[in-house]
């Protein structure tokens, strides 16, 4: 889904302030020696009064921060109210006191893009009652302005408005305008996590594009915790668009795209029994695409039309071990890492009288698991895999895995090393396997590379700094090394040029201070392969979501 990036963010620092309410304001009665969380549990400690603490975005009293324009941002933000974070609370007055709620109603917090380092301890205890505090921050939410952005070759801008805590609420609008190598698009988006303060969320897309249109909605009430019981949700989409095919960096032909899907569903769980959480859902799902040539441009080979309608069952299972840590794949922010093994397998059949255009089992299936060597080292793997069964083989089967390797060296730097890779079989002909400069082989075109299999290794010095200009952006650096190929044949005949290798470095700049929370990347990388037709260098200007 596209989001609207904001180019003017701030943010700050903060102290723990006192709430505003009455019920906040209630001293509270400290124990001479706390007892530990594992005492509180074994006590049968119920929960009393949960104290909601929300910093200012800057804090005055901070050396750096107590300038006049600090404290106009201040007065500008709209403060989020106590109530949007009470809706996230996995925990109220009178439950027993549980450190493991505590500590996932952290990361689902860090998971809200209106508030930053939040924290939820115990305070004091009195009386088998213990008293729990809940502190955040606010950050910076309204983001006008315009954005740049250039990677493979191309460049995108983008300039609009957002607000990712309307009023407070916790709710984001956005209204822009985008242009990319695809499409210039007109774009609003509504997002509200927590519906009248319920469990569920809802979710509004409305796009206008030069080639088409984009429509979706989404009602929900997901899996909220590892001990939710019940999930449910509805989500229609209507999209047309105008899709190119790219043959070595160079659009080749283009083809007209009409995609229609429905999916409504039923989840229900057990919670989390020895330390496991087990989740089946039942649905149905709707999935049309319909492929057409585009009177200006033509398609060489249009791909077939196909039209799915299935019930399905999904089993996920998920091993409850998480960690924290800092400037892993962030700058400046607490990270969660699940080292937990997750298992995820749904099966579907596909059938005329459900409304599909064939008879076809659907399976898709995933794995991930986390490792810790030692103190400083850490990797992350995944698999995936999906497929649709037809006349006894496997149609449009893709095979993925990727595994991520964290070596921290020092205080300040980390080496990190990736691999990727997907092995496709019988694929449909708008899903050929692309490697490029967008999709992290820097130093070429975007969408350079086609096939029907792909790999790419990344080997990466990242270095955290110091240096906070401005009490706004947390400043750090790469020097990379990425390698890649793509095997087989795409659906044109793209040629296979073997494998390609690039270096380079670049800057990262962190926005911990604002609701964007995303890592802005400057870099310079420089192509060892290819042919005579690329450049000696890229330039790629492009906010991701990790270092």
């Amino acid at each position: 889904m596209r989001r609207i990036p904001g180019l003017l963010a701030t943010a700050a620092s903060i102290t723990w302030m006192a709430a505003a309410s009455a019920a906040d304001m209630m001293p509270m009665p400290v124990a001479a020696a706390a007892p530990s969380d594992a005492d509180l549990e074994a006590a049968g400690a119920r929960i009393g009064q949960i104290h909601i603490d929300l910093g200012d975005i800057f804090d005055p009293s901070t050396e750096g921060e107590d300038g006049a324009l600090y404290r106009v941002a201040n007065q500008l933000h709209i403060d989020t109210r106590k109530s949007t974070v009470r809706a996230q609370l996995l925990f109220e007055e009178g439950d027993l006191y549980s450190r493991r709620l505590l500590e996932e109603t952290e990361r689902n917090m860090r998971q809200l893009r209106f508030l930053t380092e939040p924290s939820v301890r115990p305070v004091a205890y009195h009386d088998g009652v213990v008293d729990v505090a809940v502190r955040a921050r606010d950050v910076w939410t309204l983001n006008p302005g315009v954005s740049v952005g250039r990677a493979g070759g191309t460049n995108s801008v983008g300039f609009g408005i957002e607000d990712l805590n309307l009023l407070g609420t916790g709710k984001a609008l956005a209204l822009g305008y985008s242009a990319d190598v695809d499409r210039s698009t007109l774009l609003a988006q509504w997002r509200d996590p927590n519906v009248f303060g319920s469990r569920w969320m809802d979710e509004i897309e409305l796009a206008d594009s030069d080639d088409g249109y984009r429509r979706a909605l989404t009602v929900e009430r997901p899996f909220f915790s590892l001990s939710t019981p019940w999930s449910a949700g509805l989500s229609v989409v209507s999209d047309q668009h105008a899709e190119d095919r790219y043959s070595l960096g160079e659009v080749i032909d283009t083809y007209r795209v009409d995609y229609q899907s429905a999916d409504i569903h039923r989840g229900w769980s057990r919670g989390l029994e020895d330390g496991w959480a087990r989740r089946w859902t039942a649905g149905f799902r709707y999935d049309d695409s319909v492929f057409s040539a585009l009177p200006e441009t033509g398609a060489a080979a249009l791909p077939e039309d196909r039209r799915l309608a299935f019930p399905y069952l999904r089993l996920e299972l998920i091993e409850d071990d998480f960690s924290t840590t800092r400037n892993l794949d962030q700058i400046a922010r607490t990270e969660d890492v699940h080292f937990g093994r997750r298992l995820e397998v749904q099966l579907g059949l596909a059938t005329p009288a459900w409304g599909a255009d064939r008879t076809a089992g659907i399976l898709s299936a995933a794995a991930s698991r986390g490792f810790r060597f030692s103190e400083d080292q850490t990797a992350l793997v995944n698999l995936g895999l999906s497929s649709r069964i037809e006349s006894g083989g496997l149609q449009d089967a893709l095979l993925s895995g990727a595994a991520r390797y964290y070596w921290r060296t020092s205080p300040k730097s980390m080496l990190f090393v990736g691999l990727s890779g997907d092995v496709g079989h019988a694929l449909d002909a708008d899903h050929d396997l692309l490697l490029g400069g967008d999709t992290g082989l820097r130093g070429y075109p975007l969408r350079y590379q086609a096939g029907s299999a792909r790999a790419l290794f990344t080997i990466e010095e990242r270095i955290f700094t110091d240096w906070y200009p401005f009490r706004l952006v947390n400043v750090g650096a790469a020097v990379f090394a990425d390698m890649g190929r793509t095997w087989g044949q795409d659906h044109l005949g793209t040629p296979n040029l073997g494998l390609l290798k690039d270096v380079g470095f670049g800057l990262r700049l962190g926005n911990s201070r604002s609701a964007l929370g995303n890592v802005l990347h400057i870099d310079l990388a420089f192509p060892l392969d290819g042919d005579s037709s690329i450049r000696d260098m890229q330039i790629l200007l492009k906010t991701h979501k990790s270092f």
